[in-house]
């Protein structure tokens, strides 16, 4: 009886200690997690830094903490910062080749932001990946797409890729091609296209409206319009035109042809 009391009191300081660790490990995620969204909420309140910035500064700032906080779990176990120092400096070849993957995505987040090829709110593609940049932290880019898709894509990658920002610019050309039949009256098309351009407010004046003749094809005469419009406006206006020129079509006439075989039977 006495060697399990021996036992239990043997084991009460080593208790003592994690409890005390686990404490400091919730306080200190609480706080990471608080001061994160302190700074970012801070940053982001200032006209003059964009979103992206603050989320990473955020994140920047939550894992520094959370760095702290390891440090001082360690010293409650009894291992000094020197103590721990001297380990990491002995692991670094076992840690870096371990957290290669990790460490370049870290290196790629900082250039990610350093460069900008996009930010939070912006339509991009990246790699193949196409989606709303909602997120940019210190190893991962996060996107969602439009059916509401979350996709997270690692820095490295992110960087390492081609990208595409469809939203770098305040500004869009939309390019729909309509085609009509080869008895139908081409200039008569092209003005109808263009009456129908002009007559949408979100059709920019400057550059003018266009629409020519682009190409002949095996079932019909295929017409280019181009019209430019603001950025958040290009898919809506797309299948505004789209439907508002086939009904004008419509009205006035003009035939829109599906592709058709001839079949020629010799006699004999």
């Amino acid at each position: 009886m006495e060697t399990v009391i021996e036992q239990a009191q043997g084991f009460a300081p080593l208790i003592l200690t994690a409890g005390k660790a686990l404490i400091v490990l919730v306080i200190g995620w609480i706080v990471a997690g608080t001061v994160s969204r302190m700074v970012r909420n801070r940053v982001n309140k200032t006209p003059e830094i964009d979103k992206t910035l603050g989320n990473f500064a955020a994140s920047i700032v939550r894992w520094v903490i959370l760095l702290m906080v390891l440090v001082a779990i360690l010293g409650i176990f009894g291992i000094e910062a020197t103590s721990l120092v001297a380990m990491m400096g002995a692991a670094t070849l076992a840690i870096g080749l371990a957290l290669q993957g990790t460490l370049s995505d870290l290196a790629a987040g900082f250039m990610l932001i350093l460069f900008r090829p996009y930010k939070i709110g912006q339509y991009v593609d990246v790699g193949g990946t196409a989606g709303t940049v909602v997120d940019l932290n210190l190893f991962v880019t996060e996107l969602v797409t439009p059916d509401n898709v979350q996709i997270i894509i690692p820095n490295g990658q992110a960087w390492g890729s081609i990208i595409t920002n469809f939203s770098a610019h305040d500004t869009r050309r939309v390019d729909v091609v309509f085609g009509i039949d080869y008895g139908d009256d081409a200039d008569k098309a092209k003005q109808i296209i263009l009456d129908t351009a002009n007559a949408d407010a979100r059709v920019l004046k400057d550059p003018e409206a266009w629409a020519q003749v682009t190409n002949l094809g095996d079932s019909s005469v295929d017409i280019t319009m181009r019209v430019w419009c603001n950025a958040a406006d290009f898919w809506e206006l797309k299948f505004g035109l789209t439907q508002a020129v086939k009904e004008a079509f419509d009205k006035d006439g003009i035939s829109i042809p599906y592709p058709h075989t001839v079949e020629i039977r010799r006699e004999g």
